[in-house]
């Protein structure tokens, strides 16, 4: 089956493709000409991913999923939530959003987090969701050196190693995104698609 991911995080696709079988042919925007940036206006992940799919969808005509994550942090009121990946400021960057969460947490004694995604999967214009969540908490200095985002603070309930310590088959087993995606994969083998 052959579905297109919508997302421009070469990171994200990365960790997709490592999770998905021969039975799914797993294309990217550029392999279907989309060079734009694919809209994220939501208030919500569910929402944000939804928008996501369904404007590749529409726009294309192909069946896709797209996701949408947010790292939780209790002590800052689920903050950064649905704006993670613009924390720090449009610009987007990863070491600029993990600089003001330590800075923001610097006070606090409570490092409790989670990492929550939501994939929409658009098939044939139906949606379905799927969600996966990890509990862990907020390093506060940053250790390893793969994964992207805030992996590198990341610490899940456990485990000894922050994401970006782990070998990327190790953290498509625990991770949020890999949740999901094992909810997605067993949706659409149940479905026969």
């Amino acid at each position: 089956m052959r579905l297109v991911f919508a997302t421009n995080n070469p990171h994200k696709l990365h960790e997709i493709r490592s999770m998905l079988d021969n039975r799914f042919e797993l294309l990217s925007l550029h392999d279907i000409g989309c060079s734009e940036e694919v809209p994220e206006n939501g208030a919500t992940l569910e929402s944000n991913a939804s928008e996501k799919a369904h404007y590749i969808f529409n726009k294309y005509w192909v069946n896709c999923f797209a996701d949408d994550t947010g790292l939780e942090i209790e002590a800052l009121n689920r903050e950064p939530g649905v704006y993670s990946a613009r924390y720090a400021g449009e610009q987007k960057n990863p070491a600029d959003n993990i600089k003001r969460v330590i800075e923001k947490l610097q006070d606090k004694t409570n490092r409790n987090a989670r990492f929550r995604c939501v994939i929409s999967l658009v098939i044939d214009g139906r949606e379905t969701q799927f969600e996966g969540i990890v509990n862990g908490k907020i390093l506060t200095e940053c250790r390893g050196s793969d994964g992207f985002g805030y992996d590198s603070v990341f610490l899940p309930d456990g485990y000894s190693q922050t994401f970006a310590e782990m070998p990327l088959d190790e953290k498509n087993k625990i991770s949020h995104r890999g949740r999901a995606v094992q909810k997605f994969i067993l949706f659409l083998t149940n479905q026969n698609v």
